[in-house]
């Protein structure tokens, strides 16, 4: 059945445009490099993306007397986002949890400098007692202008909830981020490792005691809303933030925490996405690990959800869910599709993984679906970012002989500080959002939003959806591209 299986897969997925090698290790490098056009506050001496400069220096001083500055910028514009920061934090400290050994060691360095860059920032969200810092920056000033956050003179807004006004999405995918990502520090630097899971268990404990969503606050909903509002509820994060601190800590108190709010935080919905507003798949797969590997059965129904997961995503299934372009691109509705198409990839290596090491296979019903099937479908979707897809275009910028050159992304395309010392106001950078000419700056590794439905993509910095890179569409992609630059022949 295995050979029928891997024929069919590639039949349906035979992209147009194909790539005898791609260079795995290359994109692996780019991908990581992408996060440092990304940094906000004080940039370090050894700042490798050039064109950028300092900024966000006073966040958190003018209005709560407290140091906010740090951390990512989410996407094109110059809004520091929580809930999406913390969730790229855990995705990069789980590629290196899983993959990390693949790495070569400068790059095993580069991603922990790049998730120490977001922990340290997210402890200062978290360093007042009973309050998280959840937002830094009006998004709605933001996005009325165009301009370098070497610039920004808009309102640097800090948005905060304290106590017993509840969090419970941001909180546990804060815990979630510190915990992950304490494993991923633990043998480089213990000590760090272990302010990130004692923290961690603190913020956890928060989010659980006043249990609500951030975004149903009164006194933010108008800040992070429609951005990155919660819109799948808290329930998912309080569970994945427990997994992870029972990954990280092997405390039982968390074991038996994940079994027994299973049912009530709907761990038995079994909704097939995962990304900044849902966990669910991701945690039934990193849930199964205990399962597959720790025999601890009384988990059983995380792992019978993260097969039905996976059994979604073979097209020859009979519980075939998930579609695909024509090229064989995974494509879910709305905007920036390839954080789905990152995400799912890194769930099938993980899910893959778990299997392999105890000679597990999935069963779909109609067919069994074995570790090297889901790799297929992964690669599938790598070289199609890469360039192996009808466009002939790789949507990782800087990658390839062609990719996007107009992203939707201010610092990118607005001339540097360097070039343009000049002060550049808020609707003086407009001109530069409407020119056809390529970003002056070359945000290296940025994964862009991607095709739509049809794989076509227009290359226009004003089409947000498909041209605007985030760091949730990359974080993950960092972990893919790690195993496949280890394993750069399997087919």
């Amino acid at each position: 059945m295995k050979p029928h299986f891997l024929l069919l897969i590639s039949l349906v997925f035979s992209p147009f445009v194909h790539s005898d090698h791609h260079d795995y290790s290359d994109a692996l490098s780019k991908s990581i490099l992408f996060f440092e056009g990304q940094r906000s506050g004080v940039l370090p001496k050894d700042q490798r993306m050039e064109w950028r400069a300092d900024s966000g220096l006073n966040d958190g001083r003018s209005t709560y007397d407290t140091d906010l500055t740090g951390g990512y910028y989410d996407a094109g514009d110059n809004v520091k986002f929580g809930f999406p920061m913390a969730f790229t934090t855990t995705m990069l400290a789980w590629s290196v949890i899983e993959f990390g050994e693949l790495m070569p060691p400068n790059e095993l360095r580069n991603a922990l400098v790049a998730i120490r860059w977001a922990t340290d920032y997210l402890l200062k969200t978290i360093s007042q007692p009973n309050r998280i810092f959840v937002q830094v920056g009006d998004p709605y000033m933001d996005h009325n202008c165009w301009e370098r956050p070497e610039d920004m003179d808009t309102a640097r807004t800090v948005y905060a909830v304290d106590a017993p006004n509840p969090a419970s999405e941001v909180a546990a995918e804060t815990a979630a981020a510190l915990a992950a990502s304490s494993m991923a520090f633990r043998s480089m630097d213990p000590g760090y490792a272990e302010t990130l899971l004692r923290s961690s268990d603190r913020i956890f404990q928060f989010a659980d005691n006043f249990r609500g969503a951030y975004s149903d606050n009164d006194h933010i909903r108008d800040g992070v809303c429609p951005f990155y509002c919660d819109f799948s509820g808290y329930q998912d994060e309080l569970l994945w933030g427990a997994a992870w601190l029972r990954r990280a800590s092997q405390d039982n108190s968390y074991l038996n925490y994940i079994e027994n709010n299973g049912k009530t935080l709907g761990a038995d919905d079994n909704i097939n996405e995962f990304g900044w507003d849902n966990k669910h798949a991701g945690l039934n797969v990193l849930v199964s690990k205990e399962v597959i590997e720790g025999n601890m059965y009384n988990l059983q129904s995380y792992k019978f959800s993260a097969d039905s997961f996976m059994c979604t995503l073979i097209p020859d299934s009979s519980s075939s869910h998930i579609d695909y372009t024509p090229g064989g691109l995974i494509y879910k509705p709305g905007g920036s599709n390839l954080q789905h198409a990152t995400t799912i990839s890194f769930l099938l290596l993980v899910y893959a993984n778990y299997l392999d090491r105890t000679l597990q296979t999935v069963n779909c019903g109609n067919l069994i679906v074995s570790p090297s099937s889901l790799r297929t479908i992964a690669k599938k979707q790598v070289d199609y970012i890469l360039g192996d897809n009808p466009m002939g275009l790789s949507y990782m910028v800087g990658y390839g002989n062609r990719y996007p050159q107009r992203i939707h992304h201010r610092g990118s395309s607005l001339p540097s500080v360097k070039d343009h010392p000049g002060f550049i106001a808020c609707k003086e950078g407009s001109i530069y959002f409407n020119s056809t000419n390529p970003n002056p700056n070359v945000l290296v590794g940025a994964i862009v939003g991607g095709p739509g439905e049809d794989d076509a993509y227009g290359d226009d910095r004003a089409d947000f959806k498909k041209s605007e890179s985030t760091t949730y569409i990359n974080a993950p992609f960092v972990g893919v591209l790690a195993f496949f630059a280890a394993n750069p022949n399997l087919s």
